[in-house]
């Protein structure tokens, strides 16, 4: 079974999102808005299909990032969520709640072993 298929997204606290945003937009020309930026591309085993890749600066007292104490979180792409996560069971991992489903896709919490909050999301 094909796991991880690609980075979703990048996030991370600062202590000023609106200003960090401000930054990358002058500097590195990012597009962004409250929510960060998404990076479009194609994929490269159907070039008729976008997919993307979020990058999102957070508050430095977010909770979202919770139990990790780590200032990012990292979003993975993945296929067939469900069965991934049917599998991560078996393998003991950590999985902090239940697979949420909203129009973009579904995503689900883990931990990796230095408790690193990990992002599993299967695209729409």
């Amino acid at each position: 079974m094909k796991k991880v298929t690609g980075i979703g997204g990048v996030f991370f606290k600062c202590k000023d999102p609106k200003a960090i945003n401000e930054w990358y937009k002058t500097h590195l020309g990012f597009d962004t808005t409250p929510y960060g930026t998404s990076f479009e591309w194609l994929q490269l085993d159907d070039p008729a299909k976008k997919g993307l890749t979020q990058w999102n600066p957070f508050p430095a007292h977010t909770k979202y990032f919770d139990p990790s104490a780590k200032d990012f979180m990292i979003n993975y792409r993945v296929e067939n969520l469900e069965a991934l996560v049917e599998e991560l069971r078996k393998e003991k991992v950590t999985i902090l709640d239940q697979i949420e489903a909203v129009e973009y896709g579904k995503f689900v919490h883990i931990l990796d072993p230095e408790g690193n909050k990990i992002q599993l999301w299967e695209p729409a």
